[in-house]
């Protein structure tokens, strides 16, 4: 769309998809140009033979503020998402503890051992923990280089976005698609945390531009590329990582320049490099012995494909009982979808996080956590339609979803007497079918599911705003552009507001702001801004542009600063400036929770804990953590494979940080995997492997299934053959002689 083009309609110069044919003058933000080409010499050498630095600078054939607003994004994101990375400690203990034991032994790296001892995995495949248990190993584990990797990956997948989004609409489009990203809370959150998602998302980012790429010349290499990288995010979080490939498949079956055999063909290529990369360790997997190999979490018969299928798969969409057993949904933990555990088991109320255990759920809390009607907030709340609108979803995700959606409907209808093989429209399907794909599955998922989640719905909401924004505005001549964009400002700035006032004692003055500003913008859409392009009057389509850009922006980005300033913890971390982590360490000497500001509440007989006692000494190693110091000392001791054993992953996790030693996680996550049977247990500590049995422990007795009459029966064997003694407030076990 050109300002001497209807939206929607092709020429030449000025197709869509065109950046660099399409000349306009005067060229206002958000405008292809290249008139100022004329202007700038070919800048490959200065005097003398020497590099010109103005090449460097501003590049070319292109207007000179391109580089450095794209060179500004990315160091604007850097700052957010590695500013006090370490304020989080050690994040999510769970995942910090294989972090620690990839970072200590091959194996445990390789398989996504909890333990470095390698007795059980981690719920999830371990390609989330490759790398920074690679930098452990090589500059010594700590909360730097768990986290540095995941704010890299954070500031790789804005570059990306700009990158994908500027090859079709321009550098103004990729800059509001680039900063749209970075500027969502979710993304703050977990590009500077340790769950899996940042990996998730940075692979889901790469493989979406990479098919942005193969479309422009129907390349069968960038699309086999892309399938590789999808294989990637498999191996990161198993389906969630093919989520998207509907949308990319369709958009390259749509609009690749080619025929619909070799289309169908490349897209065979593509599967191929998927199977490729995930089969390959499937393959691995399945082939070691599990004499020399741990036991796969999550999983009833030790099998990757059945947790794949099971616990992280079907249970996870359907709320129902995966493959051989195990409790799906939010079986177990008091949820709305089973109700059939102890909401106790999921630990007590914090502010902003699961709110106070209820009858079949829990009650909701501050935004971001649940709030009114929400219920079980730290499961995502109720399904249906309007979840991401939510108070579990809404202040993590839904600031611009709706002007998405708005923009992708009129991207698509005025594309819709383009060619076939039009890019504008294929980076729609790309972005836009990304988003109504995750956006649905999210959204009618009646299994686990968190807001964090929400991280993987990000780029989809970040492309379609990015094109749709920009390639609106080069229509603005004509009405129904206009209206659009005035709807999807001043209707960004309404919602906006509405999520700022979920948090109302929190810059209540900012909402007042942002209104005004949309208002503002909004009207000057209406009011013929397409006059507002020459001469003296150019300033004020700039001055329109900004405070569209505010009133759409400024809310999301204060929110996301505020996420990035202070330190998050458990195993579900919420955005917003209060709030906190849900599933901190469980059982006999573990803090319970700890959120963001630093205070928390305690297990029974632990007194009260603090995010700064399990940050203390992280710097230098992982002796902090939230055990007692005299169980920490204890365990430091011991000399066997494994320091003890606990009841579940969370307190095995915190055990190990504190004390740098391995602890067996009996039952996994859950408590409820059938590991390890009473026999194995039997057998461990005849051969002198474990020395100390830990009362207690996180998510105790399991959720149904097999394994909580496993740890059931190795609980009763210890206590009826082995003398109990109380360290600290801890009942211990000693198995060796």
């Amino acid at each position: 769309m050109t300002t001497s083009v209807a939206p929607g309609t092709t020429s030449s110069p000025g197709t869509p998809g065109s950046p660099d044919t399409t000349t306009e003058s005067p060229a206002t933000p958000g405008e292809r140009t290249t008139s100022g080409a004329s202007r700038r010499r070919p800048l490959t050498a200065g005097a003398g033979g020497r590099p010109d630095w103005r090449r460097v600078a501003f590049g070319r054939d292109q207007p000179r503020w391109v580089r450095p607003s794209a060179f500004g994004l990315i160091v604007a994101s850097a700052f957010v998402y590695l500013w006090n990375l370490t304020n989080s400690g050690w994040a999510n203990e769970f995942y910090a503890a294989a972090i620690q034991a990839g970072s200590k032994d091959w194996t445990a790296w390789f398989f996504g051992s909890i333990d470095a001892g390698n007795a059980i995995t981690v719920d999830k495949p371990p390609a989330a923990f490759w790398i920074p248990g690679l930098l452990g190993r090589i500059f010594g584990f700590n909360s730097f280089t768990m986290l540095l990797p995941e704010a890299l990956m954070g500031v790789a997948s804005v570059a990306l976005m700009y990158a994908a989004v500027k090859r079709v609409s321009g550098p103004a489009a990729g800059l509001i698609a680039g900063g749209v990203l970075a500027a969502t809370p979710v993304a703050a959150l977990m590009f500077r945390f340790n769950n899996p998602d940042a990996m998730l998302t940075f692979c889901l980012v790469l493989a979406a531009y990479l098919t942005v790429r193969a479309i422009e010349k129907a390349s069968w290499k960038w699309l086999a590329a892309a399938g590789a990288v999808i294989g990637l995010a498999f191996l990161t979080k198993m389906l969630q990582g093919v989520v998207i490939v509907p949308a990319l498949g369709l958009a390259y079956l749509w609009a690749a320049p080619t025929t619909l055999r070799r289309r169908l063909a490349h897209l065979f290529g593509a599967l191929g490099g998927i199977i490729a990369v995930a089969g390959a360790y499937i393959l691995a997997f399945t082939l070691t012995p599990t004499s020399i190999r741990p036991y796969m979490a999550g999983s009833q018969t030790n099998s990757f494909l059945e947790l794949t299928f099971g616990y992280n798969g079907l249970a996870r969409i359907f709320g129902t009982r995966g493959a051989g057993g195990q409790a799906g949904g939010q079986a177990g933990f008091g949820g709305a979808t089973r109700g059939t555990g102890s909401a106790a088991d999921a630990g007590a109320a914090a502010s902003g996080g699961l709110g106070a255990p209820g009858a079949g759920g829990f009650a909701g809390g501050a935004p971001g956590g649940g709030g009114p009607g929400g219920g079980n907030a730290g499961f995502g709340g109720s399904a249906g339609i309007l979840r991401m609108f939510g108070s579990s979803f809404g202040t993590e995700i839904s600031w611009l979803l709706p002007a998405a959606l708005i923009l992708l409907v009129a991207g698509l209808w005025f594309t819709r007497r383009a060619v076939r093989t039009d890019r504008v429209r294929a980076s729609l399907i790309v972005w836009g079918g990304w988003t109504l794909v995750t956006a649905g599955v999210f959204s009618f998922m009646t299994g686990t599911v968190h807001p964090y989640y929400a991280i993987a719905l990000a780029p989809g909401i970040a492309g379609v705003v990015g094109i749709g924004a920009a390639e609106l505005w080069r229509g603005r001549a004509y009405w129904p552009s206009r209206i659009v964009l005035a709807v999807v400002v001043l209707g960004t700035s309404l919602w906006t507001a509405v999520l700022l006032g979920s948090n109302a004692s929190w810059l209540p003055w900012l909402r007042v702001v942002i209104v005004v500003l949309g208002v503002l913008a909004a009207a000057g859409f209406v009011i013929r801004v397409d006059r507002l392009q020459s001469g003296r009057f150019k300033t004020g389509a700039v001055a329109l542009a900004v405070a569209a850009l505010l009133a759409g922006g400024l809310g999301t980005a204060s929110f996301t600063l505020a996420t990035a300033s202070i330190g998050h913890s458990g195993a579900i971390p919420t955005s917003g400036p209060t709030g906190s982590g849900g599933f901190g360490a469980r059982g006999a000497g573990f803090t319970q929770f700890r959120d963001r500001t630093g205070s928390g509440t305690s297990d029974t007989g632990t007194g009260t804990g603090s995010a700064a006692q399990a940050g203390a000494g992280q710097q230098g190693g992982p002796e902090g953590g939230t055990a007692s110091s005299e169980l920490v000392a204890l365990l430091q001791q011991t000399t066997t494979k494994w320091s003890a054993a606990t009841n579940g992953s969370n307190s095995a996790a915190s055990l190990e940080l504190a004390s740098n030693t391995n602890v067996i996680a009996m039952g996994g996550f859950t408590g409820s995997d059938p590991y390890p049977s009473l026999d194995e247990f039997k057998a461990l500590v005849a051969k002198g492997d474990v020395t100390y049995f830990i009362a207690g422990g996180g998510m105790g007795g399991g959720f149904g299934g097999r394994g909580g009459s496993d740890t059931s029966a190795i609980t009763q064997w210890v206590e009826a053959n082995f003398q109990a003694q109380t360290v600290g407030s801890t009942t211990v076990y000693k198995l060796v002689g």
